[in-house]
């Protein structure tokens, strides 16, 4: 017999008034033990989602199973779910053991049991001899350990992280990245992450789901994300992308400003416009006469590990590209790329906007 999902939502509909519709119509499964992270702008859903799980809301329509029980009316605090909340919400006069023995002791479980449960989980976030420590007293970083430390002492099945590296610094963020994936598979627990940074969200999941307006636009691996954006709006907030209209000439033949190019898409109808992704660290500089595009660079930015280009082609469109090798502002270079670096998407607007869009690029960017 099959395992239930963890979680699934069915037909979840989330409204706040009649004109507000923060979840529409959202289905999907998570599987136990994993690390799934919930990435997209401001706005789209992500919170209210983590809400609904924990059960600090209520769907407006459609259904919350866990473990495959329905849970749409049952109180928080009898949910197997622990929250790490953003601003990590610890109590200022407690100290850390009387923060993370909290739950526990509204459970009123043994003293022995709740100190060894609190011992117990700071070594898991490694601030083992922290326990008298005073809030005030502690970095960002510990704090988001104790908040941590908070959530998994109760055992529950699931982990929700909302935004809870978003306070710290860039290195100490980066750090904190690495503990909580190695956290996650040393406990085994189902973690659900919410974040609207894509670099964060690539490093650290199993799995990704890209929320929009409400809607779960791609979900897959961190790999099959970035690789095969389904739409304009996944590749464009998934890493940095070249995204430009082209028409499929057909199997493996696509037609991009009146050059044609082999790539490894099929399975689309002849002539169809398309919209067309290569990545900036998938474009190669050479000579104009050895280029399959020739372009003229704009800008040029060193980030550490590569050169940052802003090129533009004679039609206007710009191509970003990501180099080891320096080219002179104002230059005109060629272009090479592997079929395999081109990614075709079917349109996700209509032909007449895909026009307008065309006719907008000019030939303005390429002449200045």
């Amino acid at each position: 017999m099959l395992e239930a999902p963890i979680i699934r939502f069915e037909n979840v509909t989330k409204f706040y008034d009649s004109e507000t519709t923060v979840l529409d119509n959202i289905n999907f499964e998570l599987e136990r033990g994993k690390f799934y992270t919930l990435l997209g702008p401001s706005g789209c859903g992500k919170t209210t989602i983590l809400r609904l799980i924990a059960g600090f809301m209520q769907p407006s329509s459609g259904n919350i199973y866990l473990n495959g029980k329905l849970i749409n009316h049952v109180p928080a605090n009898e949910r197997q779910v622990n929250t790490v909340f953003q601003d990590y919400a610890l109590f200022p006069h407690l100290n850390v053991f009387e923060n993370i023995a909290f739950g526990l002791r509204i459970k009123k479980l043994g003293k022995k049991v709740i100190e060894e449960k609190v011992i117990e989980a700071l070594k898991f976030v490694n601030l083992d001899g922290f326990e008298n420590r005073e809030i005030a007293e502690m970095s960002g970083g510990q704090r988001q350990r104790v908040a941590i430390a908070r959530a998994i002492v109760n055992d529950p099945e699931i982990i929700l992280l909302d935004e809870p590296l978003s306070a710290l610094d860039l290195k100490l963020r980066s750090e904190m990245q690495y503990e909580l994936r190695e956290l996650q598979q040393r406990l085994g627990k189902t973690f659900i992450f919410v974040t609207h940074d894509q670099e964060e969200a690539l490093a650290m999941s199993d799995e990704i789901f890209v929320l929009n307006e409400g809607q779960v636009e791609q979900n897959g691996t961190p790999k099959d994300i970035y690789d095969e954006p389904i739409n304009r709006f996944v590749a464009d907030f998934i890493g940095e992308s070249n995204i430009v209209a082209g028409t499929m000439v057909a199997d493996f033949r696509v037609h991009i400003d009146g050059n044609e190019f082999d790539c490894v898409d099929q399975g689309l109808n002849p002539n169809e416009k398309v919209d067309i992704v290569i990545r900036p660290e998938d474009l190669e500089i050479t000579s104009v006469e050895n280029g399959k595009m020739k372009v003229k660079v704009d800008t040029q930015l060193f980030r550490g590990v590569h050169y940052e280009l802003s090129t533009y082609d004679e039609a206007g469109n710009e191509w970003l590209v990501h180099s080891t090798k320096e080219a002179e502002v104002g230059s005109s270079i060629g272009l090479n790329f592997d079929p395999e670096a081109i990614h075709v998407m079917r349109l996700n607007e209509t032909e007449e906007d895909f026009d307008k869009r065309l006719e907008s690029y000019g030939e303005e960017a390429y002449a200045k």
